[in-house]
């Protein structure tokens, strides 16, 4: 009988790998984790995923000593698959880190994308063109699927040079096309997700693991740049707002303008539309792009370690395979103790590890916002490397941070009533008939105003390294009204990264309206899709219906 083969992961501490067991799990295999020198001699396939900077990829391999054993293995013929960082560090050097040279498995150098003309990062579910004719049968990926793509560094797609040896896969984002999977000999890598990408990417990683991709040298006709076309869907994201009832149980509950409970003058129960993993698991099943889980819990009576959301994030990292984001309690932690300090570097970690690969940051962003401009206001430098958004950006890349903005509207009747924020006419005029506004950011939950506005919050918190904008509102949240399109249309022209717009849908019309009239890079619902009022199909149907690209579910 033959023996199985021996399936290892390359991990250098870079973030959430539990995904990528999970996913090879799911497809029914199982994968060792490389501890030493000589595991590389021991395994007949290895995968490499990597998020994160790519010097910080580097020196992490250096450190361990794992550069020479990971070139021998690959000289040696077995196969290889890199994902995200784990497909850039193959090739020669990246301008993210100029001094810091790649492994030069293949030919050329990855660069920033280009912010001036769209988003940053490529953040979405995007198709991966196969560029050429193989005498090899190849992984199973192209047609009308879509992955899962989250970077701000690519390797341009020129189909020059020895491209036609190595790339398998293009994907054109706004005015650039971008090397999207790369495939010579025995290596084949992937600048998307593949664990997730929902089946699509299940597919590609099942025929890594199942088959013998050796890709012949014989040079092939490969397609132009040009002929790439457009194919970036805009997403939509179920949230769930999780804490604990009155009992200690989690439950997802939902609240009407930040109120969860049924009856809050008397006291009544907290709102308990389900419990978290299993209504996140519908959610993926029903087509969901992405998955956000807001802890609106602070379990402060226990040690971090053991607060329920990680379990919750284990449970659900098993089933579902597209990205999952957790905000709520991402900030400096002390446990009961006292003896045990979390920084929120180290928390967001804890968080990646079980399963998550985005956090979310709320208050502590409006803080950082504050000492941002104060710093300015000073004439000292904006930034000084000490705040959570900082640190997680440095170590785990700025995609894997969203700042979740919670604001309301404050009417003035012109812009010169407060001449230290920034004011927008409104199209929703105020009581007294007002016809401008500028948006507060609140902190606890929208429990406290703070004197800072969302320009200016956000617009901080991008160069402090935050790479995604998650944008409520407490005027809407609740009313089933639709979004405010003030807010995000302003906030959209204000940054270069992408923005979720929040609070508001009650029916399919006001997703493709706020997108048709921002151009907003995802939509994000609640109660409307727990409740079942709005079904995550019936959203992909009309906006495909009127012309907004969606994925669809497999």
């Amino acid at each position: 009988m033959e023996a199985p083969q021996k399936l290892y992961l390359l991990d250098y501490g870079a973030g959430n790998v539990r995904s990528l067991v999970n996913a090879v799990e799911k497809l029914g295999h199982t994968i060792t984790h490389i501890d030493t020198v000589e595991d590389f001699a021991r395994a007949d396939k290895i995968i490499f995923p990597g998020v994160g900077a790519f010097g910080y990829a580097m020196q992490a391999l250096r450190n361990k000593g794992f550069v020479e054993p990971l070139l021998a293995y690959i000289a040696s013929g077995k196969p290889l698959m890199g994902i995200c960082v784990g497909m850039q560090v193959l090739f020669e050097g990246s301008d993210e880190s100029p001094d810091e040279p790649g492994l030069g498995v293949f030919e050329g150098r990855v660069e920033r994308i280009d912010s001036s003309t769209k988003t940053v990062p490529h953040m979405g579910w995007n198709a991966a063109h196969v560029v050429g004719a193989h005498t090899t049968q190849g992984p199973d990926m192209g047609g009308d699927r879509r992955y899962y793509f989250v970077h701000s560094y690519a390797v341009p797609y020129t189909a020059c040079g020895r491209q036609q040896k190595f790339v398998h896969t293009a994907t054109r984002y706004g005015d650039e096309v971008v090397v999207s999977s790369a495939w010579q000999k025995n290596v084949f890598a992937t600048q998307f997700h593949p664990e997730k990408s929902g089946a699509a990417g299940l597919s590609a990683l099942q025929s890594f693991i199942e088959r013998d991709l050796v890709r012949s040298s014989d040079l092939v006709e490969i397609s132009a740049p040009a002929t790439i076309e457009a194919a970036l869907t805009k997403r939509v994201i179920a949230c769930l707002d999780v804490r604990a009832n009155d009992q200690g149980d989690l439950v997802v509950t939902k609240g009407d303008q930040y109120d969860v409970r049924e009856n809050s003058e008397a006291g009544g129960d907290v709102r308990n539309l389900g419990k978290p993993v299993d209504l996140a698991k519908r959610y993926f099943e029903e087509g969901a792009d992405e998955i956000t889980f807001l802890n609106i819990t602070s379990f402060r009576n226990m040690p971090f370690a053991d607060t329920p959301m990680l379990d919750v994030l284990r449970q659900a990292s098993r089933c579902i395979f597209v990205p999952l984001t957790i905000g709520g309690g991402v900030r400096d932690i002390t446990d009961p103790d006292g003896q045990h300090v979390w920084p929120a570097v180290e928390v967001a970690g804890e968080y990646f590890r079980s399963g998550a690969d985005k956090v979310s940051i709320g208050s502590d962003a409006v803080y950082a916002a504050e000492t941002y401009w104060q710093r300015v206001a000073d004439g000292v430098p904006p930034t000084d490397g000490t705040t959570a958004i900082e640190q997680i950006a440095s170590r785990y890349g700025q995609q894997a941070v969203v700042i979740s903005v919670d604001p309301r509207r404050v009417y003035v009747r012109s812009p010169s009533d407060a001449p230290s924020h920034h004011v927008i006419a409104t199209s929703t005029p105020g009581p007294q008939g007002e016809a401008f506004c500028w948006y507060q950011c609140t902190v606890k939950g929208g429990r406290e105003p703070r004197d800072i506005d969302v320009r200016q919050l956000v617009t901080a918190c991008e160069a402090l390294g935050a790479g995604e904008v998650l944008l409520n509102c407490m005027d809407r949240d609740g009313t089933n009204s639709g979004y405010e399109t003030d807010l995000v249309a302003d906030t959209k022209a204000a940054v270069t990264i992408p923005v979720i717009a929040s609070s508001g849908a009650g029916r399919v019309e006001h997703f493709s309206d706020i997108i048709d009239r921002t151009d907003v890079d995802a939509v994000l619902a609640a109660g409307i899709f727990h409740r079942r009022e709005v079904p995550i199909a019936d959203v992909k149907r009309h906006m495909a219906e009127h012309g907004i690209p969606t994925r669809t579910v497999e």
